[in-house]
């Protein structure tokens, strides 16, 4: 008997939901998975070509990596198209600011050294250190995660940056969302002693989906109830937050830990 033992939590992941589930599912938990956004494969975006071949037009002077995963994402779907060795040596040639420890791991994986780290591993800390710098006139390769972010890359542009956003994991709603419908509805009747979130688009989509199913109001009645939402960090929380759910988070930003938050916020004998 596990600590989660009769406990169903809902997972709403599709990349790394094997590892998540599998480490729930040790614990004793009952998993409800439904992924409520579908990832464009890297290496077939013909977005994400267009845009590597534009950045590799000019030199950059700033390069931005705001996940390790998108960042060696983005390196391997380079290597698909032959790019990579010259994707390497013009991000080499510009000051790397990362966000936290996973964006400067994969930084260094691929021989490269960053110019700044954000402790706090936020987008706020990250984008403000760079518009804190004179970026004026500079030409700025930005690597998204799944969704543009206006609120720090605009001060940029009006402090009179050039950007070049490259956006690996572009996602879109999945084809069959019956699955979402139904974690939905288990969540509405109470089925669920937690819903876990590890991505921003994921948790806006999940939203966007109860809304057109029409149980958005319910759903937000369950959430802001007795039912537990766990997040993996603040660009996770964003989406529901701004809906007023409350979220809990665990204090380091990684699957693991989110399992370790779950057992500790349902393992107490927690119906």
């Amino acid at each position: 008997m596990g600590e989660l033992s009769g406990i169903a939590i809902g997972v709403t992941a599709e990349r790394r939901a094997e590892e998540f589930i599998g480490a729930l599912e040790r614990h004793g938990a009952d998993v409800r998975h439904a992924p409520t956004i579908t990832i464009v494969p890297l290496d077939s975006d013909p977005e994400l070509k267009a845009g590597t071949q534009a950045l590799l037009a000019s030199p950059i002077d700033f390069t931005v990596v705001t996940t390790g995963a998108g960042f060696r994402g983005w390196l391997d779907a380079a290597s698909e198209w032959g790019l990579r060795d010259r994707l390497v040596t013009a991000l080499g040639a510009s000051r790397i600011y990362a966000r936290g420890p996973k964006a400067v791991g994969a930084v260094r994986g691929a021989g490269l050294r960053e110019s700044f780290s954000a402790a706090s591993e936020t987008n706020a800390e990250l984008f403000g250190a760079l518009a804190s710098a004179d970026v004026d006139g500079a030409r700025v390769a930005v690597q998204l995660h799944g969704t543009p972010l206006p609120e720090h890359t605009a001060p940029l542009v009006e402090a009179g940056a050039s950007l070049v956003e490259l956006q690996p994991y572009r996602w879109f709603s999945p084809p069959d969302v019956t699955p979402v419908h139904q974690l939905i509805d288990a969540s509405v009747a109470g089925e669920l002693g937690a819903l876990a979130f590890t991505s921003a688009p994921a948790a806006a989509n999940f939203l966007a989906l109860a809304r057109s199913y029409g149980r958005y109001d319910e759903l937000l009645a369950a959430m802001r109830g007795p039912l537990v939402v766990a997040c993996v960090g603040p660009v996770t929380a964003a989406p529901l937050e701004a809906a007023g759910v409350e979220t809990v988070q665990p204090e380091r930003q990684r699957l693991g830990a989110l399992v370790k938050l779950l057992v500790t916020e349902l393992g107490g004998g927690r119906p």
